[in-house]
């Protein structure tokens, strides 16, 4: 065998680490990062309501037996709850980590791009 390295494509010191370098905050970066915020707070806004309005569909539907299809709506209110819950991780998570990296941006002291 040879005791040859094979080609890097990034120049640096053989057997050192080096990071990857960020790139830019751009303000388009910035607009989703808010646009994906807002979105994680209506859906979690839209999920507390169901949650709310499921449980007064309860109350409803065991006080009287004509109004049993309450009971079912409360059903289909959770299964919506259940639905929502991937979409609120899938939306909050990369929110979460983009506005840390604005606010990181910004206070490292570069001027907004």
């Amino acid at each position: 065998m040879s005791d040859q390295q094979p080609p890097s494509h990034w120049p640096r010191p053989p057997g050192v680490y080096a990071p990857p370098q960020a790139r830019e905050v751009t303000a388009s970066y910035r607009r989703w990062a808010g646009v994906l915020t807002w979105t994680a707070v209506v859906v979690a806004a839209l999920m507390a309501v169901a949650l709310v309005v499921s449980i007064v569909f309860l109350v409803w539907a065991d006080q009287d037996t004509r109004n049993a299809a309450y009971g079912y709506l409360a059903l289909v209110l959770w299964v919506g709850i259940a639905a929502g819950v991937p979409v609120l991780i899938a939306v909050a998570v990369p929110a979460r980590d983009m506005r840390r990296r604005v606010r990181q941006h910004s206070r490292e002291g570069n001027a907004p791009s």
